[in-house]
């Protein structure tokens, strides 16, 4: 109705009306607003892992059992070393050497003993203790023949064998006690028994016919009975003195020995007035002592020899006989000093069998360990 009574021109107006005033009437045109940022997660609580505990400081006795361990494992270097530098010397006339004295037959032991010494076989440096151990004479005196049954106890690194095989190679025989060179690569004792098979190994001509005997120091025991002439005891005893064991080892060796059979003992000889459970740590006995022992096991003393005396030695060194030559266990401190005493002054015995005795239980002790391996200087 309205509309009608405008007329075209009152419409036209109302429109310029509208459209002049839609700014006023309708505002500002709506705000577009961004749309808020993702809520940002926050990264989870870090954890800290609990700092380990401190390391307990290591027992006297675990710092003494590393630098055992330490010490081996220098030991075993070394004798790995030496090994590979003994196979190249040894050449094929060095073999042929050593056949041509283990096929001859000697007239007597010294005939024997003087034609080994006298060859190339012997290891560098064997010959320059000969005028130390007097082996010439030393084997002389125990009686010693080309055509005995002998028995090396704790032959060491085989400075006698090196000697007595081929002298006994063509109608003797050699046995030698040895422990197990398979056993536990973490014992010294492993270490020596691979020392000396390495050693046999090594020429299968001057070695070839020696026998070993395994032996547990543990549990004194010797396969052999009434067969062996002659048992070579060569600065031993000590080691059986510290282990509890010399009086079982004497049954065992009395046992082995055919009648009449020679106990050659040679020892490092400690001051007469040593207690022998002390002395022994420093691998030396009194000799008053040793015979009253070695007769009580069923032997009797057929003859000692100052042959391997030595008044220089003192016997009172901090790390015991090791100190002196060949061992020179504080290396090159005093070096000069100790090469002027010498080896140690020995005790060099000749016992017999003569009675059958019981194994005799050795004085109970106390023994504290080494503090050095019972290694033979």
């Amino acid at each position: 109705m309205k509309r009608a009574l405008l007329g075209p021109v009152g419409s036209l107006c109302l429109a310029l009306c509208l459209i002049a005033a839609a700014p006023a009437c309708g505002g500002d045109p709506p705000e577009v607003k961004a749309p808020p940022p993702a809520p940002v997660e926050a990264p989870p609580p870090v954890v800290e892992k609990p700092a380990d505990p401190p390391k307990p400081e290591p027992t006297a006795e675990e710092k003494k059992k590393a630098e055992q361990l330490e010490a081996l494992a220098k030991d075993r270097a070394k004798m790995e070393l030496d090994h590979k530098a003994d196979v190249a010397r040894w050449t094929p006339e060095l073999r042929a050497e050593a056949k041509a004295l283990t096929d001859k037959a000697f007239p007597n032991g010294k005939a024997a003993i003087s034609a080994v010494m006298a060859s190339k076989i012997r290891k560098p440096g064997d010959a320059e203790r000969d005028k130390f151990r007097h082996p010439v004479e030393t084997l002389e005196f125990f009686g010693l023949k080309p055509t005995m049954t002998v028995l090396e106890f704790g032959p060491g690194e085989g400075w006698y064998t090196e000697l007595l095989a081929p002298s006994l190679a063509k109608k003797g025989k050699l046995l030698a006690t040895n422990g197990d060179p398979n056993g536990p690569p973490d014992e010294r004792s492993t270490f020596y028994a691979q020392r000396f098979k390495l050693f046999l190994d090594t020429s299968p001509e001057a070695f070839g016919k020696v026998e070993t005997i395994a032996i547990d120091n543990k549990a004194p025991k010797l396969p052999t009975e009434g067969t062996v002439d002659m048992a070579i005891l060569a600065r031993e005893l000590h080691g059986m003195v510290q282990q509890n064991k010399m009086g079982d080892w004497l049954a065992e060796i009395h046992k082995a020995l055919k009648p009449n059979g020679v106990l050659a003992v040679e020892q490092h000889r400690a001051k007469a007035d040593a207690v022998p459970e002390e002395s022994a740590k420093k691998g030396y006995l009194p000799e008053k002592w040793v015979i009253e022992r070695v007769e009580a096991a069923g032997f009797k003393l057929a003859g000692k020899s100052e042959i391997n005396a030595n008044a220089k030695d003192t016997k009172d060194y901090a790390d015991g006989v090791w100190t002196l030559p060949p061992s020179f266990r504080l290396g090159d401190k005093d070096r000069e000093k100790y090469a002027a005493i010498g080896e140690s002054d020995r005790m060099t015995l000749k016992f017999v069998k003569v009675a059958k005795a019981a194994p005799k239980a050795d004085k109970p002790a106390t023994p504290a360990k080494p503090a050095m391996p019972a290694k033979k200087p």
